[in-house]
């Protein structure tokens, strides 16, 4: 079972339009709502693997019934903590060349009490999770340091901590050594401080950062690939894609296939890689299947290629 922690949750309302044009009235020729942030597509993509998963959330008013409705759709388990406030909504909007526009809300500001009730739900959830999933930014009224604290108590109760976050959280967090953290290429760049032009860059910030205290980096580089710097060595691994036609929540899908498949290792790293490149294959947020997988075209090596340069990142 992978539990899955999201300290922002969101409603994520996607409009497809004709077109888009400021100052107009515009007509959506579909529309679609999906439970969303990164722990709970992650809890997505681990439901449609065919795995339980339980997803830890505050969740409040209409806004936060609904999302808990919504999971319970998905066969996933709504651990939700009640708070005083409502359950943001996001919206993109869709244009027919697949050009995305996002407006993402604030969110809630969560009182210390509530703060600490999501690491009592934690607490109490956590004693049959294979895995703990702490995703996303942190939402008003949570310190830097609150997803340091809930490595700190997880490792203290057994568990296993894959770190999803960035900025001063990801930083924070680092010193209690989280047993996997996940960010992207522009997130590595920052928390090390200086651009990245090569996988042989990122290598190297995956290595700075588990010598500041993570215990293994699984990095996505886009279209360049993915790269796994743990204890037994670095890997790298690539996926053919024929076309994409959204990359919302692919890096939540390639943690949720890392996490399923062990956590570790070369056939973990194949596993994120597989499930990435099929989530970008798909439309909106919609989450891969077993049937969509790909395993058999995912390359893995463990000769980095140090000089490939990295590809711009999407606009």
């Amino acid at each position: 079972m992978i539990l899955t922690v999201t300290p922002n949750p969101s409603l994520d309302r996607t409009y497809e339009l004709p077109g888009l044009t400021r100052g107009t009235v515009l007509r959506a020729t579909a529309d679609r709502v999906d439970p969303g942030g990164k722990g709970v597509n992650v809890s997505r993509a681990v439901a449609a693997a065919g795995h339980r998963t339980v997803a830890v959330a505050p969740m409040g008013g209409p806004e936060g019934a609904l999302l808990t409705r919504l999971l319970g759709d998905l066969g996933i388990e709504a651990a939700g903590v009640p708070i005083g406030g409502n359950t943001r909504i996001n919206v993109t909007l869709v244009e027919p060349d697949g050009t995305l526009t996002k407006v993402n809300a604030a969110g809630p500001e969560l009182s210390p009490a509530e703060a600490e009730d999501v690491l009592e739900a934690v607490r109490v959830r956590s004693a049959a999770a294979d895995w703990i999933a702490c995703c996303g930014s942190l939402p008003r009224g949570l310190p830097p340091r609150w997803y340091a604290d809930l490595v700190e108590r997880s490792h203290r109760a057994g568990s296993r901590i894959a770190l999803d976050t960035s900025g001063a959280a990801l930083t924070a967090a680092l010193a209690e050594e989280p047993d996997v953290i996940k960010p992207n290429a522009q997130e590595l760049a920052e928390a090390v401080g200086r651009p990245l032009a090569t996988v042989g860059d990122a290598l190297k910030a995956a290595e700075e950062l588990r010598e500041r205290g993570a215990r293994s980096v699984l990095a996505s580089l886009g279209a360049d690939g993915q790269l796994l710097v743990e204890a037994s060595g670095a890997y790298f691994a690539t996926a053919p894609v024929a076309a994409v036609r959204s990359n919302v929540g692919a890096g939540d899908a390639s943690l949720a296939g890392f996490l399923a498949a062990g956590g570790r290792g070369p056939e973990a790293l194949a596993s994120a890689v597989a499930h990435g490149a099929a989530a970008v294959q798909l439309a909106g947020s919609l989450m891969p299947t077993p049937a969509d997988l790909d395993l058999p075209s995912v390359v893995t090596t463990s000769d980095v290629p140090l000089d490939r340069a990295l590809s711009e990142p999407a606009p």
